[in-house]
């Protein structure tokens, strides 16, 4: 496996995505079963496959009913996604735990700077309620890393987090508040205040509450009650190790070692890497020993310069709960 290392990928130029990429699917197909085998009931020859449109991309819902992973191992992370009791949720196994936390740590500080510049404030109710939440593992080691003594997760408590966060903006203080939309729409929705020292992100989430409001409609009402400029969000999902960010106005920026294309909703071996509209499938360099080549049910947008939009979800795929809203 030469050549496909963390330190290799965590340190990659965009023009070699696709060079790694298939060095990796040539590792993942021989060590994975359930990738060779869902490679082989396509009739595709890994030796015939010269590029990232060639790669076959396994459809997510094998993480609900099948461990995807290369080889045997004991994982030291399993990350699970949310759900109800009618629901199979899906199961991540991560081998080495140091990989999720690199590839988080440098994909934030790539575009936000030094975590140790920032207080971090996780407003994730109910993730914080249950285990093995992927989201909830990243805001408690960026917490840590931070070594600010007011960093830390809040639940309900939103007059002890306003007064916190005022007092922070006193100080000139940089801070982060990520937190799922229904949470932060709460804490909205109870005081107004003007944070001009604090990114609020919001990670999607709505667990069936406010389902009519889109995406814009959420961040023109944040905005507009706590005083920030723009919104902005972060685009992971639990079979994922990377996450995309945008900075405003719903665009997302993936990190160099993740990669977005679109399939035609009719036709899932059409892809596409330009502009255009379609159903997202991700590169995820990241996911060395499980599957870097991810088929989502999440519908998207791709723009000239790369960034990319999430518009809503297939109709006829579970719902997600970390599912972002239609916009």
């Amino acid at each position: 496996m030469s050549g496909v290392s963390p330190d290799n990928i965590f340190t990659l130029q965009p023009e070699g995505l696709e060079a790694l990429s298939l060095e990796l699917f040539r590792f993942q197909y021989r060590e994975n079963d359930i990738y060779r085998a869902y490679t082989n009931a396509l009739h595709i020859r890994p030796e015939e496959v010269k590029s990232i449109l060639e790669i076959p991309y396994l459809p997510i819902q094998f993480f609900k009913t099948h461990a995807v992973v290369c080889g045997n191992f004991t994982p030291e992370l399993v990350f699970e996604s949310s759900g109800t009791t009618q629901t199979i949720n899906s199961k991540h196994l991560v081998k080495y735990s140091d990989i999720y936390t690199r590839s988080f740590m440098t994909a934030f500080e790539q575009l936000y700077g030094r975590v140790e510049d920032y207080v971090i404030v996780g407003l994730l109710p109910s993730y914080l309620e249950r285990q093995h939440s992927s989201l909830v593992r990243m805001v408690q080691v960026m917490i840590e890393k931070s070594g600010k003594p007011e960093s830390g997760f809040y639940l309900y408590e939103h007059a002890k987090l306003a007064a916190e966060l005022q007092q922070l903006e006193a100080r000139g203080q940089k801070v982060l508040l990520i937190g799922v939309t229904f949470g932060l729409l709460d804490f909205a929705e109870n005081f107004k205040l003007n944070l001009q020292h604090t990114i609020v992100m919001e990670t999607g989430g709505m667990k069936g509450r406010r389902e009519e409001w889109t995406r814009q409609e959420v961040h023109d009402y944040l905005k507009e009650r706590l005083g920030v400029p723009v919104v902005h969000a972060e685009y992971g999902m639990t079979e994922l190790l990377s996450q995309a960010y945008s900075q405003g106005n719903g665009l997302f920026t993936t990190p160099p070692w993740m990669k977005i294309l679109l399939r035609d909703e009719n036709d899932p071996f059409d892809l596409k890497t330009g502009k255009g509209a379609g159903v997202i499938n991700v590169i995820d360099l990241a996911n060395i020993y499980s599957c870097a080549f991810i088929a989502t049910d999440d519908i998207g947008k791709m723009h000239e310069d790369g960034q990319f939009e999430v518009l809503g979800r297939l109709d006829n795929s579970a719902l997600r709960g970390c599912s972002l809203m239609v916009s």
